[in-house]
C-alpha cells in the first residue's frame, strides 16, 4: 500500500486519539481502530509514499537534522472525501518547512510521493473516520467538538507501512 513519514503523539496524546476512535466505534463508525489490519497508531504524516526503497527512505530522513517535539492543537473537524474525516490541528509554522524538507530529502531517492503531501498540497489533520456516511458527520462532529481543543505534543517520529502495521522508529523528529 503505502509507507508514511509519521510524528507521533505522547502517551497522553495517544490514548486521548484513542478515545476518540471508541467514540466513534461505539455508535458503528469506522476508524484505524477497526481499519484493515487494526494495528495503526494515531499520528500526523508528513509525507506518504506509493513507490519506495526502504532503506534509502531511512537513510535520507535520518539524516536530516532534529527539529524536537512540538505541540500540535485539534481545533476541529475536517471532512475528505470518500468518508474521511480527520481532526484539524494548528501547529507551528516552522512544521510546514520542516516537512517540505521531509519531502526533498524522499523526492531525492527516487521515492513517489503522494501527491496529496507535495508542497503547497499537504493538509496536515490527524485520522479519525475512515468511511463515515453523510448521516455520521453529526456524529463524528459532535465528538471532535466535545473534545477540542486538544493539545497533541509530538515526541516521536516513525516509517510505518499501512499496508501492515510495521513501525520502524527514527532516532529523532524530523
Amino acid at each position: 500500500m503505502a509507507l508514511a513519514v509519521c510524528l507521533l503523539f505522547d502517551r497522553r496524546g495517544d490514548l486521548l486519539i484513542r478515545n476518540l476512535w471508541s467514540r466513534l466505534e461505539e455508535h458503528g463508525i469506522g476508524t484505524l481502530q477497526s481499519h484493515t489490519h487494526g494495528h495503526h497508531v494515531p499520528h500526523l504524516s508528513y509525507a506518504v509514499l506509493l513507490e519506495w526503497d526502504l532503506d534509502a527512505v531511512r537513510q535520507a530522513v535520518t539524516t536530516l537534522p532534529d527539529g524536537g517535539g512540538f505541540t500540535l492543537s485539534g481545533q476541529g473537524a475536517v471532512v475528505f472525501p470518500r468518508g474521511r474525516v480527520a481532526l484539524a490541528p494548528a501547529l507551528p509554522a516552522s512544521v510546514m518547512a520542516r516537512q517540505e524538507a521531509v519531502i526533498r530529502a524522499l523526492s531525492e531517492t527516487g521515492a513517489l510521493v503522494h501527491r496529496h503531501y507535495l508542497p503547497g498540497a499537504w493538509l496536515p489533520h490527524v485520522s479519525l473516520a475512515t468511511r463515515a456516511a453523510a448521516g455520521d458527520l453529526r456524529t463524528v462532529t459532535g465528538a471532535v467538538a466535545d473534545a477540542v481543543p486538544v493539545p497533541l505534543p509530538v515526541d516521536r517520529a516513525a516509517l510505518i507501512d499501512s499496508s501492515t502495521g510495521e513501525l520502524w522508529p527514527l532516532p529523532h523528529v524530523p
